[in-house]
């Protein structure tokens, strides 16, 4: 996006929210208005670092009879129509331990997806996770906390690829909460290491954080509960759903453009 002039604006949704068939025309929706990469959630059943918002849409994939064989069926079908869109997918540990963790990277490479972030396994634990990842060229990704100390910076820039997922604020995800604290200093440090490049996430729901978290140095910035909000707001009527996501990307887009 550098040689672009302009950050990146990547979107989080949960697979199979609301339902399988919607989901699919909703990631259809955010890649055609401007989407540059997607963060893809296999639901489960205690997702400890989401907010309600994101716990909702969890629970309407499980209703909608999701599973983590249906995810991988809809990635493949995501992967075959958008064959250049980067997609990592985002999940907790157990999901990853179910069939074992070789088989899951190779399940997740095998259907197409960039990379993986396990949400609930803190770098220092990583060891077998980043080896499965890198022997099936699945990029292990992980998450910056604002608080983070040197070492921690150097661990995140040594073993993280892709990009690095940088917290606006500590706590659980959320547009209920907005992105406060100055990172443009763990930014600049994260690039002294050279770490994958920034992406702000949490809290992001509005085109001035999106010019804020670029202007501090960011690669481009993560959203995800606004763009669930939308969903669950107006689900049952598909179209207006469709078309507010549109927009909202669209605008989301244009801030990332300088």
């Amino acid at each position: 996006m550098a040689e672009k002039q302009e950050g990146a604006f990547v979107l989080f949704v949960t697979l199979g929210d609301p339902t399988p068939a919607l989901s699919l025309q909703i990631i259809d929706t955010l890649i055609d208005a401007g989407a540059d990469a997607l963060e893809l959630g296999i639901p489960f059943s205690d997702p400890l670092a989401d907010g309600p918002t994101i716990q909702a849409a969890t629970l309407r994939a499980f209703e909608a009879g999701m599973t983590p064989g249906h995810c991988f069926e809809m990635l493949a079908a995501i992967r075959q129509k958008h064959p250049t869109m980067p997609i990592g997918l985002l999940m907790y540990a157990n999901l990853v331990f179910s069939n074992g963790i070789d088989a899951f990277y190779q399940r997740c490479a095998d259907a197409g997806g960039d990379s993986a972030l396990i949400a609930d396994v803190p770098i220092e634990e990583s060891t077998p996770f980043r080896a499965a990842a890198l022997r099936h060229n699945v990029a292990p990704i992980f998450i910056c906390p604002p608080n983070a100390n040197d070492a921690l910076l150097r661990e995140i820039a040594f073993h993280g690829r892709g990009y690095t997922y940088l917290l606006s604020r500590a706590g659980v995800t959320g547009a209920e909460k907005r992105a406060e604290l100055p990172l443009h200093h763990l930014i600049a440090t994260l690039t002294e290491y050279h770490a994958a490049p920034a992406l702000q996430g949490f809290g992001i729901s509005e085109p001035s954080q999106v010019k804020e978290a670029i202007a501090s140095g960011a690669a481009g910035v993560i959203s995800g509960s606004a763009i669930v909000r939308i969903i669950e707001q107006h689900r049952h009527q598909p179209e207006v759903m469709l078309a507010k996501l549109h927009d909202f990307v669209s605008r989301m887009k244009a801030a990332t453009r300088g």
